[in-house]
């Protein structure tokens, strides 16, 4: 059923995606970005089901409540109370020592306005968990969402930021000026 909504998604929005066929690894910190609108977590989702992907993403455990937390769980949403200090690095790396099978998208900006830099608790899933890092994207100027490939981290933050900021430095965000393409 997902995969039939998400091809309706794309045909009725006039998108495309480039999802290389070989992207079938069973465990990976996924970056979401450019992440500027409401509307990325739909279209990334819908890339997803289309692949078969089952992402899971932290939401504000509010949402994950009640009638429209039922969706929200279902689309793949992971809720946790931000009021209290949580160790998501940790908690993320448990659940991928847990599970045979855990893609988790992390929108690296962790908010939708315009921020001087990136959050580094991808990175830090990614290394603890010893996961690859994959490039999800959405390019709203082509209308095309994807996985642009995976990284295998280094022991150098720095080359590795850098591949990743070489990635989306072309990538257009539904709204380009709160998406600073300068990650680190």
């Amino acid at each position: 059923m997902k995969k039939i909504i998400a091809k309706l998604v794309f045909f009725i929005a006039g998108w495309k995606w480039q999802y290389d066929n070989e992207f079938n690894i069973k465990k990976c910190v996924m970056i979401a970005a450019p992440h500027t609108s409401n509307w990325d977590l739909f279209y990334a989702m819908a890339t997803y089901w289309r692949h078969g992907v089952k992402a899971k993403f932290f939401i504000k455990d509010s949402y994950t409540k009640g009638i429209h937390g039922y969706i929200f769980k279902k689309m793949g949403a992971i809720g946790v109370n931000r009021g209290k200090r949580n160790n998501l690095v940790d908690y993320a790396v448990k659940l991928f020592k847990e599970n045979e099978e855990f893609v988790l998208l992390v929108p690296a900006e962790a908010t939708r306005k315009r921020v001087p830099k990136w959050k580094k608790g991808f990175y830090y899933i990614a290394k603890k968990a010893n996961v690859p890092v994959a490039l999800g994207y959405l390019d709203y100027k082509k209308k095309i969402s994807g996985v642009g490939g995976l990284i295998t981290l280094s022991d150098s933050f720095e080359k590795d930021m850098e591949k990743i900021q070489d990635f989306y430095k072309d990538i257009t965000a539904k709204f380009p000026e709160n998406f600073n393409k300068k990650i680190y």
